[in-house]
């Protein structure tokens, strides 16, 4: 495998791994971006159903912030804006580890609210039957990858803004 040195001779990707990495961020950071749009682009969007449809050990929790009507607007603007952020941040490559971070966060509140548990019904139908690993807990792995070999430095804008941090 031809590995790359990079200037500070720390070992760096090699072309495949380095492609492969950015795919993912862009990726990852395009589904968070989108999904992010079309809940501002919704006037009628809330996550007033999700969290009262949530279960098992936090369902109070999730209940409670949808029946409280200044906590689910801070919820529903934190939630979509942050998939916004989140997903500009990856595409670029800006601030990508933290974006990261955000991300994995986002993405374990979605997983608490509904896991895929046996036992658990949910009013809303999810895309498949799934038995503990879902979508939302592979993107947020994925994301886990993302963030113990970030690219931004690489192929984003992390290489202009933080040059001389050591990721």
């Amino acid at each position: 495998m031809n590995i790359l040195r990079a200037r500070s001779g720390a070992v760096a990707y090699s072309k495949s791994q380095l492609f492969f990495l950015v795919i993912l961020r862009v990726s990852i950071g395009w589904h968070f971006l989108y999904e992010g749009i079309t809940k501002l682009m919704n006037p009628d969007w809330t996550s007033y159903g999700y969290l009262l449809d949530s279960g098992w050990i936090f369902e109070g929790v999730f209940q409670a912030m949808a029946n409280n009507p200044a906590v689910l607007g801070v919820v529903d603007f934190a939630n979509a804006w942050g998939l916004v952020l989140i997903g500009v941040s990856l595409i670029l490559g800006l601030f990508s580890r933290p974006a990261a971070i955000g991300g994995i966060i986002l993405l374990a509140l979605y997983y608490l609210s509904h896991p895929p548990f046996t036992g658990l019904e949910y009013a809303v139908p999810s895309e498949g039957k799934y038995l503990w690993i879902d979508k939302n807990l592979i993107e947020m792995l994925a994301l886990a990858v993302l963030y113990v070999f970030p690219t931004g430095l690489r192929l984003g804008l992390d290489r202009f803004f933080l040059r001389n941090n050591k990721y």
